[in-house]
């Protein structure tokens, strides 16, 4: 099998950083793990992470791509691999569009995962992460599917219960993944959710070097989308917005609006009121970064073709689960197809029992196809 590695010069700038690192604990900083291999691609970590000391020795540290496990030697992953029966994250698999999909996973439910998933993410992060009290945690894991499973990309996780509102506590997009976008997909993502539960969220501070500037960038991007295409209520008048209005928008919190039209240089004092000014220049510099970018998040429900193999499988519901989320109930099905991937619905918390068992089974229709993604 073809082993792609990455050296040193995927490893951020260690000068100039935009975020200031107090109180920092040295050792912390000191990589410790010269050489780790996931899937297929062979890694220099940057940074600690607290592996046992009995592989922090090793010359390479073996990681299943599936479950994360961690071996010392080849051999050994080799027969590890022979008996993991996982080819994607553990837990339910809550949007697909082509080959990338999204797992939420339960810190509390799938614990050994979760720790297992903050050990390698901190091979990678300059800051500190949590460990091992993964129980208040929900982690949201991006893979590109391919004929050998779901790999992992990168993550982000979250507090079940933010007093603060923060829809983020660690992102990470792994080196082999980097500059291809899916950074700003793992945010965009993040922002999706908050929209679904209905309230403005933003990242736990501080951010890393690079975690900073993709999250300046996505404000700035989702927010000239949102002021480029705003249309004046009055005809031959100048559409207007409120601050708070472009919060509901996008799910972004005022502060980070506030300051990223302060980055922009677009908050103006004019006849004795704010007002937002764009110049070409800007235009310009947006229009080309959105053609550039190949991948984003689809808000409304993806639907998937099925085949009339797989129309006839989902007639059989192996298990059902029903997950309160803010105001609305995701039931998922588990179907004897495609390695027991659930697919989620969403269904109003008004509705009865009875008539979600009746929507539920309309899912499993040959007519009907399941829905990826909530709004």
């Amino acid at each position: 099998m073809n082993r792609l590695e990455y050296d040193y010069h995927s490893r951020p700038r260690p000068t100039g950083s935009l975020v200031a690192h107090h109180h920092e604990d040295v050792v912390t900083r000191m990589k410790n793990i010269e050489l780790i291999e996931l899937g297929r691609h062979r890694i220099r970590p940057w940074y600690f992470s607290p592996y046992p000391q009995e592989m922090v020795n090793l010359p390479c540290i073996y990681i299943c791509e599936f479950c994360l496990k961690y071996r010392k030697s080849r051999k050994c992953l080799e027969r590890h691999l022979v008996k993991c029966n996982l080819r994607h994250p553990p837990g339910n698999e809550i949007y697909r569009k082509g080959s990338i999909s999204f797992f939420e996973i339960d810190g509390r439910k799938n614990k050994n995962y979760a720790q297992n998933l903050c050990l390698l993410a901190k091979l990678f992060l300059d800051h500190k992460t949590l460990y091992y009290d993964t129980d208040p945690f929900l982690f949201y894991v991006m893979t590109e599917f391919d004929s050998r499973g779901f790999h992992i990309v990168g993550y982000f996780s979250k507090e079940k219960e933010s007093t603060e509102d923060y829809n983020v506590a660690c992102i990470l997009t792994l080196p082999p993944y980097q500059r291809k976008g899916y950074g700003k997909l793992l945010i965009e993502f993040s922002y999706e959710l908050s929209k679904f539960e209905g309230k403005t969220g933003s990242p736990e501070k501080p951010l890393s070097d690079l975690g900073l500037l993709s999250y300046r960038s996505y404000w700035a991007h989702t927010i000239l989308d949102i002021l480029l295409t705003l249309k004046p209520l009055v005809e031959n008048e100048k559409p207007q917005i409120t601050i708070n209005e472009i919060c509901e928008n996008t799910s972004i919190k005022k502060e980070d609006v506030i300051s990223t039209l302060q980055n922009l240089s677009l908050i103006n004092y004019y006849k004795g009121q704010y007002i937002v000014t764009l110049n070409r220049d800007i235009i310009e510099q947006h229009t080309s970064a959105m053609e550039k970018r190949q991948i984003k998040i689809d808000p409304e429900p993806r639907k998937r073709p099925r085949t009339s193999v797989e129309c006839t499988k989902l007639y059989i519901i192996l298990r059902t689960e029903v997950l309160c989320f803010n105001k609305a109930i995701w039931i998922y099905a588990r179907s004897s197809s495609r390695s027991s991937t659930n697919y989620p619905r969403i269904l109003p918390q008004s509705q009865t029992q009875k008539s979600m068992a009746y929507i539920f089974c309309g899912v499993c229709s040959v007519e009907s196809q399941d829905l990826i993604v909530c709004p």
